[in-house]
């Protein structure tokens, strides 16, 4: 018997996957069906969609809201679909474009015009996913002009922190003691410490 599944894909914790979830119950797919990744689309290694991929057998259905959850690599997203539909002997429906639905116009013209629609919707989402990037980059560059600065912020020293290594070296602290004066973990101390060391020999 034929089972209907369905795909879903942010690529982040933070971004919300509802409107594809609501999307694919209103097509019949069953909430034990649905794979969800929070994860990028640059290849396939995703930890539910290889569970998918393992339990999909011939004659079944499986459901993507767009293209791009399925994937943002142009030359994997065609040889995913190729072995969905050709190895494992799927179908697939893109819900967002009716004309990438395989269970219709099986004949050479409508194979021939969802190849095409395929082709220019994967090199979209790469082309998407290349752009993001650069924003990304153009973004971080402008942020760092303003003097935005990224990473955990530099843990502060005490203005006795001298001080403090001396009385350490001496034994007269604790590396207990020491830490708690610093506020800081002890591999942060050693390297504050080394730093300092450093730029009183230079």
């Amino acid at each position: 018997m034929s089972n209907i599944y369905g795909y879903a894909r942010v690529s982040s914790i933070e971004q919300n996957e509802d409107r594809q979830i609501v999307a694919l119950k209103k097509v019949g797919v069953p909430d034990e069906h649905i794979f969800m990744d929070k994860q990028s689309g640059k290849d396939f290694h995703r930890v539910n969609y290889e569970k998918l991929i393992s339990i999909l057998q011939c004659g079944d259905l499986l459901y993507i809201i767009s293209i791009d959850r399925l994937g943002r690599n142009y030359a994997e997203i065609q040889s995913q679909w190729r072995i969905l539909i050709k190895e494992i002997g799927i179908d697939i429906c893109v819900i967002d474009m009716p004309l990438l639905d395989t269970r219709n116009k099986k004949d050479l013209m409508g194979t021939f015009i969802a190849d095409l629609v395929l082709q220019i919707l994967s090199f979209i989402a790469e082309n998407e996913r290349d752009n993001i990037r650069k924003r990304q980059k153009q973004g971080i560059a402008a942020a760092k002009n303003r003097g935005v600065r990224f990473g955990r912020p530099e843990t502060k020293l005490p203005d006795d922190f001298k001080c403090i290594v001396g009385e350490w070296k001496r034994g007269k602290l604790g590396i207990d003691e020491v830490l708690e004066k610093c506020h800081t973990s002890k591999s942060t101390f050693y390297r504050k410490m080394r730093k300092m060391q450093y730029e009183i020999e230079k």
